[in-house]
């Protein structure tokens, strides 16, 4: 008797809850969590959005969880069936965004923020952030400074605003301040990137949120879901997008002869050899493969996710490649009900390889030099009338990989802890403790064999090694209030921050190494000189800095309608001078959602209009470290003839005023939203005024100091952005399209300098002009025959040269009185007057097309291959010359000019101006073919399997670069990189230099979780 009752008494506590879970539009929600409220059974909806869960107790309460909904829990109360809908949560990707220390809804607001999810990022197969990202966000302007394998990219938000100090922006990490590279970490564990623009927005991060903030959430476990394993994966096959456009053997005949120099040809030269070095030399093609793994799920109060990822990218330059290791993972658990403790660690292992090698060597040798000795075997060298040049070709590059390498491990790890607590007696008010703990290793080991790359066999061997390490530690103490009262929604956050980075560095290289196996291992046993790094001042051996911080902010809302945030932050910079070392500065901005007045609720043809409204100050203390002691050199001197000693000069002196730079912007901004939401779109203005920016100021030689660093300048960036989204077809007849479009025009100038000077030419700095402005001669053609004042302009010069612009005066005759000189040389202003991206996605049942897009219009872009800091255009026949079309007397109407003409330095006279092209591009990135099998073909919801095919970089349009050279007009150097000799291009102008060539790949795709 006992048995049976004790047995119904186990069927009367059991009960099979079953039902479904829709959205707040009734659209089935699968994968769900469902949890028992303090037990561990758990289970999920499946892809009609059913569920079914056994409960047990008296009185079972099941928790019903998912990403961007509100958490609901239900009294099962001998319930059997429960139909369950959820509504968005203020976490929703969609309609919120991250705004630093918190979340806002969308609607509410009020500084200028761009947002993206992680699934838009996986669009394209990308290494890195920037890459995925670039060109699909207004404002964000993003540029390739390398395209060698793991290069980073360079990124600008609304401009640049300093001169001398950082113009990168801000990158935030799970809420921590990252100190790395954005490219250590992996585009698959990104969940949403919100980036801060505006003054209003980025304050809250203060000094170091000056040039804008880039908010990076990773992806998380779910409490209550079960295990869910995804791996994704791509691998690609890259080819040469274009080789570099040089002459082939009969057209290098035809410019010696058109020049009619170097008639006397090189012993390894004949006019009958055509010699395709380049092709001698790339691979034909290089693998580019990722794999990542990861595993997510949770408890009834916890959360997990794991994972890891390899990269691989070959270069098209041999023995050239980078690798890289990456390791997430994350947990969340909930400790009673008002404790939450969390970590998340980043970790990042990357090789890069074969970066030495270059390829300037193969572009300068003649076609018509012969590679082989009689009997087929590779010579060492060839020699032309001039030059001699060592051979490489892809095969001899790779068998001398042990003898001539270049390697960089890197490493690093990024780590966070939380610790969060609900103040139990006050209702919305809750402390978190953020501690981010960082460190990042480089190594770099170098070694050239005998006579490797040298024309003398018995060049001594060399080998060197670098090592750098980074500690970073970040604290940071939050007290949040976040309450509702009837129509008052109301957000305060006070923070106080303190951050420290240190860094530490050591170098050494040695000659004649005893043997080829020690490469950069044993640098002690070499028998020649070795020499231990001692550092500069631009790149000082050790630096220790760091950041106090107190922060409030206030964001308000009064009946979804009037909005208002205001924030106040004081920062405390060690890098700064004694009495100046702490700046103070406001932030606020204002919103209204129109849409939400009475008068507007006939208006159906408006779904959402607001307007906004900010005003912020910013400031920058990216100046080098120490700038405030000022700087002694040593100089080595002599008392006769064997007594030496060492001096110290004074070389750069303390500049005790060294303050912040710092900047104010107003952000004018209009959202808006039509049709039943199929287009909507975002409007902006902005004007930022930087003030007191960070130089160094020369002094005269009677000073005996060279120079001192002050606050001195003014710079301005204003202008507008536009982006606009649309739905065309949604499922309409199994097809839906959707498309986006973003552009932007930023004017940037400098509006003042020290001293009330006007101009700095040695830095090319010019009031009233770009940051980036260049100073040349303006190249207006060609002297043709009968064109006047040849002999006044240009005396002794030529027809067919160059002809450029004259400034000075005329006689009354309407002659020119003087030659072209100096000054004549002008100020041309290189950024562009818009650019932009755009993106279209079209699916029909489980097929998808997604194209994404970037384009530039108007600028200047310089290329180091046709211009004279190159060495290759310089038509003479020296050595190969890029493919150009040049003057002859049977052919005038050119561009190039006439072969040994008038030269200055080897170059043609004024040939910079040769590489001066306008910018303008229309370039597809990616073009992608994607299938999704649980449209048909697979109907359990716990699987997800997509592939894909993408091409990327498939074709350009619409760049003059890219119809004369044929080659990708993207920048790919710095400007004093890439080069022959020494230019007046600065390293912040990016140019086309000749460095590893663009690719286009063709990469396969798969998607899986389960």
């Amino acid at each position: 008797m006992a048995t049976l009752i004790f047995s119904a008494f186990i069927v009367q506590a059991q009960t099979v809850v079953k039902g479904k879970i829709v959205d707040e539009q009734g659209k089935p929600l699968p994968g769900v969590g469902v949890v028992l409220k303090g037990t561990n059974t758990s289970t999920s909806s499946q892809e009609n959005g059913s569920f079914s869960i056994t409960t047990t107790g008296a009185n079972p309460i099941l928790v019903f969880s998912y990403v961007g909904y509100t958490n609901k829990e239900i009294v099962v109360k001998g319930q059997s069936t429960i139909n369950v809908t959820l509504q968005p949560s203020a976490a929703e990707l969609g309609q919120v965004v991250v705004v630093g220390y918190g979340t806002q809804r969308k609607e509410a607001v009020t500084g200028s923020v761009a947002s993206i999810g992680g699934e838009k990022i996986r669009e394209v197969p990308a290494p890195n952030i920037a890459q995925a990202i670039q060109g699909r966000l207004a404002g964000v302007n993003i540029s390739q400074t390398s395209t060698k394998p793991g290069a980073t990219m360079q990124i600008l938000i609304r401009g640049q605003r300093s001169l001398s100090a950082s113009n990168d922006p801000l990158v935030v990490l799970d809420g921590i301040p990252f100190p790395g590279s954005i490219g250590d970490i992996n585009p698959n564990d990104i969940k949403s990137i919100d980036i801060l623009k505006d003054a209003s927005a980025t304050a809250i991060y203060g000094s170091r949120g000056a040039n804008g903030v880039i908010l990076l959430t990773t992806n998380r476990g779910q409490i209550g879901a079960p295990a869910k394993i995804s791996y994704n994966t791509y691998t690609g096959l890259q080819t040469l997008f274009a080789k570099y456009p040089m002459m082939n053997g009969p057209e290098f005949v035809a410019l010696r002869k058109a020049a009619g120099l170097f008639t006397t040809l090189g012993v390894d030269e004949s006019n009958d050899v055509n010699t395709d070095w380049q092709d001698l030399f790339y691979n034909k093609s290089a693998i580019v493969t990722s794999h990542d793994l990861g595993v997510t799920g949770g408890s009834a109060t916890s959360s997990y996710s794991f994972g890891g990822g390899y990269y691989k990218n070959q270069s098209l330059i041999p023995t050239q490649q980078y690798t890289r290791y990456s390791m997430k993972a994350s947990l969340d658990q909930q400790i009673g009900k008002l404790f939450r403790v969390g970590f998340t660690t980043n970790n990042n292992y990357n090789i890069s390889e074969g970066n030495q090698v270059g390829i300037y060597g193969n572009l300068s040798n003649t076609p018509i030099s012969n590679p082989y000795n009689a009997d087929g075997s590779l010579k060492r060298t060839i020699r032309m009338p001039q030059d001699e040049s060592f051979v490489y070709t892809n095969g001899l590059v790779k068998d001398l990989h042990d003898k001539w390498l270049n390697e960089t491990r890197g490493f690093a790890t990024y780590n966070s802890f939380y610790g969060e607590i609900k103040i139990p007696w006050v209702e919305g008010l809750k402390y978190r403790a953020n501690l981010g703990l960082d460190f990042i290793q480089s190594n770099n080991g170098n070694f050239t064999g005998v006579g490797v790359g040298n024309t003398t066999a018995t060049t001594p061997s060399t080998a060197g090694v670098s090592n750098s390490q980074t500690y970073h530690w970040t604290l940071e103490n939050l007290l949040t209030y976040d309450r509702s009262f009837g129509k008052h929604t109301f957000n305060a956050v006070a923070l106080y921050s303190a951050e420290q980075n240190k860094f530490n560095s050591s170098s050494m290289t040695a000659r004649d190494i005893p043997s080829e196996a020690f490469q950069f291992y044993n640098l002690g046993q070499a028998n020649g000189e070795i020499t231990i790094g001692s550092g500069t001042p631009q790149n000082p051996l050790y630096t220790l800095t760091g950041l106090i911080s107190y922060m409030g902010r206030i964001m308000y809302s009064y009946d979804n309608k009037y909005l208002l945030s205001a924030t106040l932050r004081s920062d405390a910079s060690s890098r700064l001078a004694p009495g100046h070392k702490w700046h103070t500065y406001p932030a606020v901005s204002v919103g209204w959602n129109i849409m939400n007045e009475s008068f507007m609720k006939d208006v159906t043809a408006i779904d959402k209009l607001k307007m906004r409204v900010g005003y912020g100050q910013t400031s920058n203390q990216a100046v080098a470290p120490y700038q405030t002691l000022g700087l002694l050199n040593t100089r080595p001197y002599n008392f006769g003839d064997n007594t030496y000693a060492t001096g110290y000069y004074v070389s750069q002196l303390p500049s005790p005023g060294l303050g912040w730079e710092y900047s104010e912007t107003w952000n004018y901004g209009l959202d808006f939203s039509i049709l039943k939401n199929r287009i909507s779109g975002t409007f902006e203005y902005y004007d930022t005024k930087t003030k007191d920016i960070l130089l160094s100021v020369a002094l005269p030689s009677t000073a005996g100091v060279g120079s001192y660093t002050a606050n001195i300048g003014q710079t301005q960036n204003k202008g507008w952005e536009l982006s606009v989204n649309g739905i065309i077809l949604d499922n309409q007849g199994g097809w839906s399209w959707d498309v986006g479009f973003n552009i932007t025009a930023n004017r940037n100038k400098l509006t003042a300098l020290a001293s009330g000077q006007t101009r700095d030419e040695g830095n090319a700095w010019f009031v009233g002009h770009n940051i980036n402005a260049i100073y040349d001669y303006e190249k207006i053609g060609l002297w043709q025959a009968g064109d006047p004042y040849l002999n006044v302009l240009e005396p002794g010069g030529n027809v067919g040269m160059i002809k450029v612009k004259y400034t000075g005066d005329y006689d009354a005759n309407g002659a020119p009185t003087r030659a072209i000189g100096a000054a004549d040389r002008q100020i041309i202003d290189i950024d562009p007057k818009f650019t932009g991206g755009f993106n279209t996605r079209v699916a029909y049942k489980g097929f998808d097309l997604n194209v994404v897009g970037l384009f530039k219009s108007g600028g200047t872009l310089l290329s180091t291959l046709y211009g004279s800091s190159g060495y290759l255009n310089l038509l003479t026949g020296r050595r190969n010359n890029v493919k150009v079309d040049y003057w002859t007397p049977d052919h005038t109407d050119a561009k190039y000019p006439k072969p040994g003409g008038i030269a200055s330095g080897d170059n043609p006279k004024y040939g910079s101006t040769l590489g001066y092209f306008d910018a303008s591009f229309l370039k597809i990135r990616t073009i992608s073919l994607g299938y999704d099998f649980n449209r048909d073909l697979i109907k359990n919801s716990n699987v997800r399997l997509r592939m894909y095919l993408t091409v990327q970089n498939p074709f350009v349009m619409f760049s003059p670069y890219h119809r004369e050279s044929g080659m990708d007009p993207e920048t790919n150097s710095y400007g004093d990189e890439n080069q022959a000799v020494n230019t007046a291009y600065q390293r912040r102008i990016l140019t086309v230099g000749t460095n590893t060539p663009s690719t286009r790949n063709y990469v396969a795709g798969l998607n899986l979780t389960f």
